[in-house]
């Protein structure tokens, strides 16, 4: 089984959660503190040995695009004024060895469908999914190198998944598996947004995959399912029934930064870990929940 040194960006989503911040402005490009998501997500994708950044992209994405280009106007004018530091991490965004391929998805037909679109790309090699919108901190191993460790020793498909609350399995990919050790599990089945009475479990499938090419072949014959588009769900629950997959509960805080409260729980943590402003932030809260005794009271709301 070859390397993984693939990864795969659906990036053609048109985020109506945001408007109208996304009314031009694609949701992957929605800042976190100071890098946008589709940066945290590239980076980790990179720190897991990836050298080819695949963005499935749609109208209004190029931003994305010039995001990871060469900004030689902006470099021109930091060098000129000595802002070293700046000029630094402009050209720090990618290693020089990793190149990035746009492709354009039609038609707004699902997860499933904007995977199928990179497959001249990836060709026949096993490859990585990440799904911008969760973002996941880390404290050792960032997911994605964690899930690669596990097809190194494997060698098939490889879910990253959590634990969710009952409640909300209903807005998931959800698996049913047997334990080969703690954290990971050989999935026997996987349904796609279940009703809270009809799911097997509440392990939830999340925005990080390793799939083997078979899912190209597999994918070009999936019906359309939930919301009437192909589902990646359901190409992969074809796949059981001829390769082995594993789910992997990894190691890290996840943020759906997809709804409005899982990107403020997001901004308020990476901004509490940022060495530039993490100190003085913590002190604004602090003293924010101190200005009416224990209360959280807005500035706002107290003139």
């Amino acid at each position: 089984m070859k390397a993984i040194k693939k990864a795969v960006f659906p990036v053609a989503g048109m985020g109506t959660r945001f408007l109208p911040a996304t009314k031009a402005n694609p949701k992957e490009m929605l800042p976190v503190v100071d890098k946008p998501l589709i940066q945290y997500a590239a980076e980790e994708a990179v720190a897991a040995g990836i050298d080819t950044l695949i963005f499935v992209t749609g109208r209004n994405k190029r931003s994305i695009e010039d995001h990871f280009d060469t900004a030689y106007e902006m470099e021109r004018e930091l060098e000129a004024k000595g802002k070293e530091k700046m000029l630094e991490v402009l050209r720090s965004i990618l290693p020089k060895h990793v190149n990035c391929v746009f492709i354009r998805q039609s038609q707004a037909l699902g997860l499933g469908h904007a995977v199928l679109c990179a497959k001249p790309v990836v060709n026949n090699e096993p490859f990585a999914v990440i799904l911008a919108d969760d973002l996941i901190n880390f404290s050792e191993q960032p997911c994605l190198s964690q899930m690669v460790d596990v097809f190194n020793y494997q060698h098939c498909s490889v879910l990253g998944t959590e634990v969710v609350p009952r409640e909300d399995v209903s807005s998931y990919g959800i698996v049913d598996g047997t334990e080969v050790k703690p954290g990971l599990m050989e999935v026997n089945a996987i349904v796609e947004k279940p009703p809270v009475e009809d799911a097997p479990s509440n392990n939830a499938v999340v925005g990080r995959y390793i799939l083997t090419p078979r899912i190209f072949e597999l994918l070009e014959t999936t019906e359309r399912g939930a919301g009437g588009e192909i589902q990646l769900t359901d190409a992969i629950a074809a796949l059981l029934s001829e390769q082995r997959v594993l789910s992997y509960n990894f190691d890290g805080i996840r943020f759906d930064c997809g709804s409005k409260l899982g990107y403020l729980k997001a901004q308020v943590e990476f901004a509490l870990e940022h060495e530039e402003v993490g100190a003085d932030f913590r002190n604004y809260l602090l003293d924010l929940a101190a200005r009416n005794g224990s209360k959280v009271v807005p500035i706002s709301q107290k003139r």
